[in-house]
This record gives C-alpha cells, sequence and structure tokens, in this order.
C-alpha cells in the first residue's frame, strides 16, 4: 500500500433514495439543508434528512414542470422572501425553472434557449446557463440580461470559480476560461467532448471528458494532472476539500481518486450520470436505474447488513445478466434442473447454468446420464466477429462522424434492439439534440441492412412521451398512426464527398508541375519552391480533421489554388480542383474561400472551364464533386441558389457518362440541391430538379445509389416541396410502381414511399 493511501478509508453504502422513475440525471447539494435530484422522469426531486434514522433521507417534495428530461441544478440558499431557497434547473425542453422549495412552485420561467439546456450556475444574483446551442446566457430577475455564442460546437458544462470568472466544457473538447464575454483562456488537451467540471479548491479546474479521462488544470491553462481508469465517457467530476475528487462514468463505476491515483472503484448496476461530495466527505451518486445513493467512511451511518447484501445481490444479478457464453445470454440459460430430463440421442450437448458460469454437458446413451464436458468460454472466433465496446460485445459498434469537425462518436447496436430506442438512449448519453433521430435509425438500418424494420404504429418514446419522431414533422398522437410513416423521406441534411487521396493529388500536382517546368513556353506557370511547401502545409492542414475547429488558412493559401486554376493548362487542373473540393469542407477554409467568390466568381469561373466540351472525366468528377460539397457550408446557400441553372445545366452531361461515379455525384448533386430548394421555398427551382431527378430515375439500368438518390429527392420534393401537382403531371406513379418492383430492397422501399404519396389527395 503506497503512502497516499495508509490515510484513506473505504467508503461504503450509507442509503438508497428510490424515488424517480428513470435515470437520475443530476445532483444538486443544498448545503445542510437536503439534496436535489434530476431524472429523465422529468421531475426533480428534493430529499431531506430522515427524523427518525439519521442516516438516512426521505422525498420531501416532487417539483413538475418540466415536459421533458431535466438535467442540471443549482441550489440559492434561503432569504427572506424564500425561507427554504430555491432550486434552479435546466431541461432538455430548452427551459431554465426557478423554484421555491417552501411551496414546490414555479416562481420563474426562463426561456431562450433553441436547444437543450446542459448547465446553470449562480453568478452573485444572476443565473448563467450552459445550452447545446453553443451559448452562454445570463439571466436576472427573471429576465435575459446578455448572451454570446461561446464555443462553435454544443456547450456541456458551466461552473463559476471562486475569482469570479466562468469556465465552459464543450463538445469541441476544449474549455474556455471567460471574464463577462471576454475569453481569456482557451484549455486544449482533451481528445472529446468535455461533459463535466468542477472547483478544485485552491489548485484549479477539474473536467471529465468522452476521451475516459479526467484533468486537472491551473487557471493558467496548464494541465497539473490527467487521471485515467475509467472504461468509457465520464460524464462527471467533482471536488471535496480533503483533496478528495470522485468521478461517474458511463462504465458503471463511481472513482475515487486522491493525488491522481484512484484508490477505490464503487460499482453500480448501470450507467453513473452525476457523483457529488457532501460537505461531511460523503459522496452522492445518481445512477441510470433511478437510484439515488449515498456512500460514507462514517462506521456509524453505515447501512444495515440486510440492505448491504441486497445491494450485493443486486449488482451480481446485474452482472449475470450482461455476462455472455458461447453467444448466449448467462441468464437464458436453464438451471442445472435441466439435467434431470433424458438425451434423445447419443452425444447431444446442453450448457446449463452453474453459478456464474455456463457449463456443457453431453448426452451418454449408454448409461443414460449427462457426461460434464466442461465449462464454456467464449472463443476466440466469438469475439472477433463480434465487435467489442467498453468491454461488452456488441452485434456492431459504428463509427458515427456528427460533421462540423467534431470527434467520432461510436454507436454500438445489437441486432435484437430496437433502433429507436438504441438511437434516443445513444443521442442521450452523447448529449445530442433529439432531431437527429431519425438520422442515426436511417444510419442504424441503412448499416445493418435491416430492410424490413417496420416502425411500430403503437411505439411511444420514453423521452417525449409521443410515437416515432420525424425532425420537422409533428409528433404522432399517442397510439394514432394519421399519418404515413414514409421510410426514406423527407431527406434532411447534405451528403458530400469527403475521402481525398492527398499524396496522390500533390504527386499529380508536382508530375504537372515538373512538365511545365520541361516546356519552355509554360515555364513561368510552374510552382516555386515555397509555393509547392504551401500546397504541402495545406495537405497538412485538411488531413487533422479532429483540428478543423481550431486550424485555420491563410488568405495567400487560396489565392494559390484559385491561381493554379486559372492559370494552368484544362487538362492540369483536376488535382487542383480535387484540392479545392477538400477544402469546402474546412469551416476555416470554406469562409476564405467565400471572400474569394464574393469578389470574383473563380468557382463559377472554373466549372465553364472544367465542363467545356470536350470535357475530361477527370475534370468533370472532381468539379461536381466540389460543388456538392459547397452545400456543406450554409454560407454558400444563395449562391448555390443564384446559380442553380449555370450549375445543373454544366453538369446535366454526366447522366450520359458510362462513368458510374460521374453519375452517382450527378445524382447527389441533384439530391443537395432539392433538400436546399425546399428550405428555400423555391418553386422554380425545384421544378427544375424534379425534372433533372426524374430522368434520373426512368433509367432503370443505372447504378442503385445514383437512382436511389433520385427517387428520394423525387419523393421529398413531393412531400415537402411546391411540386407535387407537377410531379403527378409528370406521370410518377409509373416509376414508382417500377421502382416498387426491383430486387434491390432500398428501391423498392422508396418506390413504396412515392407510391404512398400519389395516392394521398
Amino acid at each position: 500500500m503506497s503512502s497516499m493511501e495508509i490515510d484513506f478509508k473505504q467508503y461504503e453504502l450509507r442509503c438508497q433514495l428510490r424515488g424517480h422513475e428513470d435515470d437520475v440525471r443530476g445532483i444538486c447539494v443544498c448545503g445542510s439543508e437536503g439534496i436535489a435530484t434530476s431524472s429523465r422522469d422529468r421531475t426533480v426531486r428534493f430529499w431531506s434528512l430522515d427524523s427518525s434514522d439519521k442516516r438516512k433521507y426521505v422525498s420531501s417534495k416532487m417539483l413538475l414542470g418540466h415536459s421533458s428530461f431535466v438535467g442540471p441544478l443549482a441550489w440559492i440558499a434561503p432569504d427572506e422572501e424564500f425561507p427554504e431557497g430555491r432550486i434552479v434547473s435546466g431541461g432538455m425542453d430548452t427551459m431554465v425553472f426557478v423554484w421555491d422549495l417552501r411551496t414546490g412552485e414555479k416562481v420563474q420561467s426562463l426561456k431562450g434557449h433553441q436547444l437543450q439546456v446542459t448547465g446553470v450556475v449562480l453568478d452573485g444574483g444572476d443565473i448563467i446557463s450552459s445550452s447545446v446551442d453553443c451559448t452562454l446566457r445570463r439571466w436576472r430577475k427573471g429576465q435575459p440580461v446578455e448572451s454570446w455564442e461561446a464555443h462553435k460546437s454544443a456547450i456541456q458544462a458551466v461552473i463559476k470559480l471562486p475569482s469570479g470568472e466562468l469556465v465552459s466544457g464543450s463538445t469541441d473538447t476544449t474549455l474556455k476560461l471567460w471574464r463577462g464575454k471576454t475569453c481569456l483562456h482557451t484549455f486544449s488537451g482533451h481528445t472529446d467532448t468535455v461533459r463535466g467540471l468542477a472547483v478544485m479548491h485552491g489548485l484549479g479546474i477539474l473536467s471529465a471528458s468522452h476521451d475516459g479521462s479526467i484533468m486537472l488544470w491551473a487557471q493558467s491553462g496548464e494541465v497539473l494532472m490527467v487521471m485515467v481508469g475509467h472504461t468509457s465517457i465520464v460524464y462527471s467530476v467533482d471536488a471535496h476539500v480533503s483533496g478528495l475528487i470522485v468521478s461517474g462514468s458511463e462504465d458503471h463505476f463511481a472513482k475515487i481518486w486522491k493525488d491522481g491515483v484512484c484508490v477505490q472503484s464503487l460499482e453500480h448496476p448501470g450507467c453513473v450520470w452525476d457523483a457529488k461530495f457532501l460537505e461531511n466527505g460523503d459522496i452522492v451518486t445518481a445512477c441510470s436505474d433511478g437510484v439515488v445513493r449515498i456512500w460514507t467512511v462514517d462506521q456509524e451511518n453505515i447501512a444495515d447488513p440486510v440492505e448491504l447484501e441486497a445491494y450485493a445481490s443486486e449488482l451480481s444479478e446485474y452482472k449475470l445478466s450482461r455476462k455472455s457464453v458461447g453467444g448466449l445470454k448467462l441468464v437464458d440459460l436453464p438451471g442445472l434442473e435441466a439435467l434431470q430430463i433424458p438425451g434423445t440421442s447419443d452425444g447431444q450437448t446442453k450448457i446449463v447454468r452453474e453459478g456464474d458460469n455456463g457449463v456443457a454437458y453431453s448426452w451418454n446413451m449408454r448409461e443414460q446420464k449427462w457426461d460434464k464436458i466442461g465449462e464454456v468460454v467464449d472463443g476466440p472466433d466469438d469475439s472477433m466477429k463480434r465487435s467489442v465496446h467498453d468491454g461488452v460485445q456488441y452485434d456492431y459498434v459504428f463509427d458515427v462522424d456528427i460533421g462540423d469537425g467534431e470527434p467520432i462518436r461510436k454507436l454500438p447496436y445489437n441486432r435484437s434492439d430496437n433502433p429507436y430506442d438504441t438511437a434516443d438512449k445513444w443521442l442521450l448519453k452523447e448529449n445530442l439534440p433529439l432531431s437527429y433521430r431519425q438520422q442515426i435509425v436511417e444510419f442504424i438500418l441503412q448499416n445493418t441492412g435491416q430492410k424490413d424494420f417496420n416502425i411500430d404504429p403503437t411505439f411511444r418514446d420514453p423521452y417525449t412521451g409521443s410515437s416515432a419522431y420525424v425532425p420537422g414533422q409533428p409528433s404522432y398522437a399517442s397510439g394514432i398512426s394519421a399519418k404515413p410513416t414514409f421510410k426514406h423521406i423527407p431527406k434532411r441534411g447534405m451528403l458530400v464527398f469527403d475521402a481525398a487521396q492527398f499524396d496522390g493529388i500533390l504527386k499529380k500536382i508536382s508530375e504537372f508541375n515538373n512538365t511545365l517546368l520541361a516546356d519552355l513556353e509554360k515555364k513561368d506557370l510552374s510552382l516555386t519552391e515555397p509555393e509547392i511547401s504551401r500546397l504541402g502545409a495545406i495537405v497538412k492542414i485538411l488531413k487533422d480533421t479532429s483540428h478543423y475547429h481550431t486550424s485555420r488558412f491563410a488568405d495567400v493559401d487560396i489565392a494559390l489554388l484559385l491561381k493554379l486554376l486559372k492559370s494552368w493548362p484544362v487538362a492540369m487542373i483536376f488535382p487542383v480542383i480535387d484540392m479545392l473540393r477538400m477544402t469546402v469542407l474546412h469551416p476555416d477554409g470554406a469562409t476564405v474561400l467565400f471572400r474569394h467568390v464574393e469578389v470574383n466568381d473563380a468557382v463559377m469561373e472554373m466549372i465553364m472551364k472544367a465542363t467545356t466540351d470536350p470535357a475530361l472525366p477527370a475534370n468533370l468528377l472532381t468539379s461536381i464533386r466540389a460543388v456538392t460539397n459547397f452545400f456543406k457550408n450554409s454560407s454558400y446557400y444563395g449562391w448555390l441558389q443564384k446559380h442553380r441553372s449555370d450549375i445543373l445545366d454544366a453538369f446535366s452531361s454526366c447522366l450520359a457518362s458510362p462513368n458510374k461515379n460521374l453519375q452517382l455525384a450527378y445524382s447527389t448533386l441533384i439530391l443537395n440541391y432539392a433538400v436546399l430548394l425546399i428550405e428555400k421555398k423555391d418553386e422554380e427551382g425545384q421544378s427544375h430538379v424534379l425534372s433533372a431527378a426524374l430522368e434520373i430515375a426512368e433509367q432503370e439500368t443505372l447504378e442503385i445509389d445514383s437512382r436511389f438518390r433520385a427517387l428520394v429527392a423525387i419523393g421529398s420534393l413531393m412531400l415537402e416541396g411546391l411540386v407535387k401537382k407537377l410531379a403527378m403531371d409528370f406521370d410518377v406513379g409509373n416509376i414508382a410502381k417500377a421502382a416498387k418492383a426491383s430486387k434491390e430492397a432500398k428501391i423498392a422501399e422508396i418506390g413504396a414511399d412515392i407510391e404512398l404519396l400519389t395516392k394521398q389527395s
């Protein structure tokens, strides 16, 4: 035992607070008055010490008013007007409420955030709130005072330092230190979302992250300590004046840290959303099983042996329920009593549960008994076939790219799971807006090949209380499927071409440059050494996708690319266009390029140069993909709308090309235009795009994805756009019928979607 651990006493269970009907999400210690907790069940509960047993707490108030799950909490100490104090709560419903603890009534409703509220903190008499909408807001006496965009990505937490500054933590992986609305410092070190923050008395700031680590920072930005031990997302962190730290994680443990070392792990039957210290050093934990637990080192306050034993057996059962042997869940295996039934053939095997293990038996026909073969373990093949995430095996573990320079997220999924349920839980776990839900479900279904998954009309979302939710459409009333459910429409978001062979691009540019150097007449068009290294620097920025939120382009970088597009021979520009295609996906690259587009439209010039007959397939492909990528950045929407006619005409020859990549790029461009012009309510533009999409969809010999994207464009335009009647005049019914008869499942599904639309009045 190290010297650090000598004076550390082990924590044991003190009591369990039952009352919440769903995950407990947040904890707020209200001085010595009691504890407030928030839950996914939409309530806030206040717990006071039990007068008959000082070890326990009883629920004395339930605060009802949020319409979705409740997260962060803060306590306002009693004063003359509110003798029992107040509670501030923030919810998924975008609201911040202030409650009078004496009456349990709401005294203020603070409305202003656009998305989920993730943090509330007191600053003197003001309330500061943070949100997934990227803003911090200040409220005074129930009124908004100021708000500012503090990060470019969702803010997940906010705290106030004893020195008066605020600290925010974000999905962009950074912490920011604020004095008023001025950012004094950005702390970079985590590699994933910063989810929880706390003050470490006299030392600095603690941060908990999705990257599994906890960091201690000096106010100057220096990392003083990194604590690694959790095997999954760390949701929360807190510190005690004694120097102890506690953290809560998706890995089902609350961990206690002393001098940077984990000295104890408190196991829970579910994810630990929050963990806080009481003033006396006891620890409160909030768990996904709906139970609040208090842990103590005080021998007099430890729960009685019966409760300790009950908790140990609850944990053991929970672990069993997650354990599998030979690909079978342990809890689903029969007990030893199954061996009383004789076998039917010699050598027949049976696996039964013995304690925490699965044991295989073989039927011995001659002796009429079951012979023990031995314990069953998952063989190497089993685990190789199945993906492991946080120590648990799944049928799939997907990498999900949310975009906007945010880190890649891991999404685990089993084929037996309900994709809606999986999507909901995952979005809540990652603190992402529930409006992504349909996209995540579609992503799961597409990537698991579940063509036959039907949405259950009686399905009720346990978190919002409504049926399957499609962004932009009203939620269905419970139990009524008044509106048909479409499988692939409306399309949300834009598709881009984001894979690139950067080394190949640079090699090609270098090859062309050598050709120019060797040609006396064209020598002056070649690149200088500094320009070649400039291109290398651009590629370096583009490759480092995890720092897209912080990396920047110089004006000369973009000017160099545009100069090459303008001056190089037409047969040599495709690798430069390809570089531009990737630059547009970089937030700052897109911004810098836009300044050039506004002044002299070098991009339209590039399109005309690349598509003029006889156009090289390489120029056509790189330029149509580049234009498609412009849809990723909303600042180009006006430009794309304005040049729609010229752009679609320039690339219309792609459809007749035998090149499948060109066909796919063209139908992707059409689909992105459909999404944009629906949003812009541009009827003339929608008509143009509809006729182009119908032309693609009619070609039954076309590559599947190209045809599919065109059909999705048609369906989305008919469902949400202004051109349904026009589509009917173009006899879209026959196109839908032909698609529905396709052997390709997704073509048949989108065909069915469109046919359903034709039958609606």
